[in-house]
């Protein structure tokens, strides 16, 4: 253990302090606003525009699964900052008509002619962040077919319309978003495509500045018109894969012809009367219920919000289920994974264990097993369907590998395997990455109750995690659970392999108490601060007594929650 100087004391002291929120007349005093309140339908999404797009679809008859694609299509061009259709999706989708939860995984796979031992011979000893090598299949254009033609019920050519219109005409770009979109140049500006497609006069768009991109709403007007195929099969697909070439890169017109989605079960845990559902893996949603199922066996509503104990208990909960999603959690296609012992109730029981209720662990192993910058959004509609889905690029803007004239940017998912022998997140070819994006569900008494999501890397299943405690066991409404500060605890462990031996690092957002704050160091931790990471958060709860819908969106992004 080592303790922080009085200057970082004093700067967390002052941060804290500054963080309070004003009085409200009601409602937590960290709170930004009041839940949206709508009886027909409801949207909310990390971008306000993208969110009116998803009510105007509903509006105008169609259904929450297609005010999804319609608003994820809006998110691709308006914050590509955090996704596109040069990335990847999951959902899960809560069917009015059948009463059930579907999940859907649409993320790709590894190019086929690329092999371990390319790396191994050219001495990489990790998969590089940007470029064409950690390039891997986009599965966000297949999903969005695979949702409509299983639950949509507006013909795709009115569905990205908008999205079209928008791209064409123009939109002021929002603070957030332009913040992130130049930061990205530095990293991203030298490559081919990128400077045509994001700096049209010579920089990225600042604030309220109006953006076009007018060769990515011809890209949707193709996929629109002719179908799914038109980016896996047609001309899309080979103009990808000319760029990538060219870029020396090894994703083919074959890789992408031959990509398909896989429908999933979710998996779920109760966490005292309600069963909060994620998809397994190749994504890391179990961390959550692996959390969770730990965190059951402590009275955690009587140690109050913001407590030591309540904190210290979930980072030591964090970082078991964290161990476990480093050495465990990859394809299951190439690998047998008990998820459902992973998170049942006995294995809990047995982590649960090695939790010191007074001292923080400095090292942890995975568990045994008994065999062998993203966006989120969730739209609900007057029928009772409820999407919850969540789409990314990874590393925010991508890879930088922007094909020639498409308007958009290609994924960098494949940087998440290791180049490990051994590990089941080992890269091989044709094979799907570890996935940090993930959407959630609750439902209760078998009935929907809430579908909710967090954006931001390994923040995601720590965020979900908190946002359960806030609403189950602390009380909160569905905003006051998204804006309530949260903790973030960051080991040496990674899904490409490693064990963390130090303890790691706590970053605990402004509004914790500094006497806590001090505390928390006693006990061990070596807590830090950071301004943002913290995630970007939306949900949709349903009130089947008064049959309304809360929304709610934090503001950490530029989102917002809107309903009718």
């Amino acid at each position: 253990m080592h303790l922080k100087t009085t200057i970082t004391h004093l700067l967390l002291s002052l941060v804290c302090f500054a963080s309070m929120a004003q009085d409200r007349i009601t409602g937590k005093n960290f709170a930004t606003r009041s839940e949206v309140i709508a009886q027909n339908g409801m949207a909310a999404t990390s971008q306000p525009l993208a969110t009116q797009v998803a009510l105007d679809i509903l509006k105008n008859g169609g259904n929450a699964i297609d005010a999804a694609i319609a608003a994820n299509a809006t998110l691709g061009l308006m914050e590509p900052t955090g996704c596109g259709i040069g990335g990847d999706l999951f959902a899960i989708v809560w069917d009015a008509k059948s009463q059930k939860l579907y999940g859907l995984n649409a993320s790709g796979r590894s190019p086929k002619s690329l092999t371990l031992e390319y790396f191994k011979k050219n001495n990489y000893e990790k998969i590089p962040a940007f470029g064409p090598l950690p390039v891997s299949v986009p599965g966000c254009v297949d999903g969005w077919f695979e949702l409509h033609s299983k639950f949509g019920t507006m013909d795709m050519e009115n569905i990205l319309a908008p999205a079209i219109n928008y791209a064409r005409s123009g939109f002021p770009v929002s603070e957030v978003i332009a913040f992130y979109m130049e930061r990205s140049v530095n990293r991203l500006a030298k490559y081919p495509g990128f400077k045509e497609t994001y700096m049209p006069n010579g920089k990225t768009p600042a604030k309220g500045e109006i953006f076009k991109n007018p060769m990515l709403g011809n890209t949707y007007e193709i996929i629109s018109k002719e179908g799914r195929d038109a980016f896996y099969k047609g001309e899309i697909a080979k103009t990808i894969a000319t760029y990538i070439k060219e870029q020396e890169g090894f994703l083919s017109y074959e890789d992408l012809a031959s990509h398909e989605s896989e429908w999933v079960e979710p998996v779920s845990v109760n966490y005292r009367g309600y069963d909060v559902w994620e998809l397994p893996p190749n994504g890391q949603g179990i961390a959550a219920l692996q959390m969770l199922a730990i965190l059951e066996g402590y009275d955690i509503g009587s140690m109050g919000y913001g407590s030591k104990e309540y904190i210290h208990h979930f980072i030591e909960a964090k970082k078991l289920a964290f161990e476990d999603r480093a050495k465990y959690y990859a394809d299951p296609d190439f690998n047998d994974i008990p998820v459902e012992w992973l998170i049942s109730e006995d294995y809990a029981a047995e982590r649960r264990k090695l939790i010191d209720p007074e001292r923080s662990s400095n090292r942890l192993d995975a568990g045994k097993l008994k065999d062998g910058d993203t966006i989120y959004m969730t739209v609900a509609d007057k029928e009772g369907n409820m999407v919850s889905l969540i789409q990314s690029n990874y590393r925010g803007m991508g890879s930088g590998m922007t094909p020639t004239g498409l308007g958009f940017i290609l994924q960098d998912r494949g940087e998440l395997f290791t180049l490990e022998e051994g590990h089941f997140n080992t890269y091989e070819p044709g094979k799907r990455p570890f996935h940090t994006i993930i959407p959630a569900f609750i439902t209760k008494d078998g009935k929907p109750f809430m579908s909710f999501g967090l954006m931001g890397g390994a923040t995601q299943p720590q965020g979900h995690a908190q946002i359960v405690t806030n609403i189950v066991d602390f009380g909160m409404n569905i905003q006051e659970a998204g804006d309530a500060p949260r903790i973030l605890h960051f080991g040496s462990s990674q899904p490409t392999g490693g064990t963390m031996t130090d303890g790691g690092v706590v970053n605990l957002e402004s509004g914790f108490n500094y006497e806590i704050i001090r505390e928390l160091v006693m006990m061990g931790h070596d807590v830090s601060y950071s301004v943002g990471n913290y995630g970007g958060y939306q949900a949709i709860k349903y009130d089947a007594i008064n049959n309304v819908y809360y929304g709610a969106s934090e503001s950490r992004k530029d989102g917002q929650a809107a309903g009718y």
